[in-house]
C-alpha cells in the first residue's frame, strides 16, 4: 500500500473516476460546437490531453491501490504511452495546417505532458529496478497530482468554452476578450442580417 501514500491513491483515484465521468457527462449533454479556437487537429489534440490526463491518474492509482503491486508497472507502462500520446500529438501538429503561431501556442501543453509522463516512466523505471524506492514514489505521486491538474484546465477549457492559458486569462480579466466578441465584424453583420430577416417577416405577417 506504500503507507502514507496509499492514502493519496485513494484520493487520486476517487478524484480522475469522477472527472473523468462529469466530463462524459458533459460533453455527451452539450450541443456539438467548436469550443477551442484553431484547426481541428489542435482541438482533437487538446480534447484527447485531458482524457489522456485523468486516464494517467486512474489507471496507476488504481494499479497501485491492489495489494502486493509494484506501482512501478503500472506507472512504467502508463508513461511511456503518454510519451508516445505526446510525441504523436506533435507530429500532428506539425504536420497540420496550423500557422507558426498555432503550433506554437500549444508548446505549453506539451511541455507539461512531456515533464508528467517523463517523470512518472523514470519513477516506475526506478521502482522496477529497486523494488521500493521513497523518492520514485513520491516523484510518481507529483506527476499524478500534476497530471490530474492539467486534466481539469483542459477539461474546462472544453467545457466552459474559454482557454486555461495565462493570456486568455488576463485577457478575460481586463474585459479585453468581452471586447472583442462585441466588436467582432462577422458577429455583428450576422446578427445585424437576422434583425433585417426578422423585421422583414414581421413586416409580411402585419400586411
Amino acid at each position: 500500500m506504500y503507507g502514507s501514500f496509499g492514502q493519496l491513491f485513494i484520493a487520486v483515484a476517487g478524484a480522475s473516476a469522477a472527472l473523468t465521468g462529469l466530463l462524459f457527462v458533459a460533453l455527451s449533454v452539450s450541443p456539438r460546437r467548436v469550443l477551442v479556437s484553431g484547426p481541428r487537429v489542435i482541438q482533437q489534440v487538446r480534447a484527447a490531453a485531458a482524457l489522456q490526463a485523468f486516464s494517467n491518474a486512474l489507471v496507476v492509482c488504481l494499479f497501485g491501490l491492489v495489494p502486493g503491486t509494484n506501482v512501478g508497472y503500472p506507472a512504467t507502462v502508463v508513461g511511456a504511452f503518454g510519451v508516445v500520446f505526446t510525441a504523436a500529438a506533435v507530429r500532428s501538429i506539425v504536420s497540420s495546417s496550423a500557422t507558426r503561431r498555432e503550433q506554437l501556442g500549444q508548446l505549453g501543453l506539451v511541455v507539461v505532458l512531456l515533464v508528467i509522463f517523463g517523470t512518472e516512466l523514470a519513477g516506475g523505471i526506478t521502482l522496477l529496478a529497486k523494488h521500493t524506492s521513497y523518492g520514485a514514489v513520491q516523484s510518481i505521486s507529483y506527476a499524478l497530482v500534476a497530471s490530474l491538474l492539467v486534466g481539469v484546465a483542459r477539461a474546462w477549457e472544453l467545457v466552459g468554452e474559454r482557454g486555461t492559458g495565462i493570456l486568455a486569462s488576463l485577457a478575460l480579466l481586463t474585459g479585453l476578450a468581452a471586447q472583442a466578441d462585441v466588436t467582432d465584424p462577422g458577429q455583428a453583420t450576422g446578427s445585424t442580417a437576422d434583425d433585417a430577416q426578422d423585421n422583414a417577416a414581421d413586416g409580411q405577417s402585419c400586411s
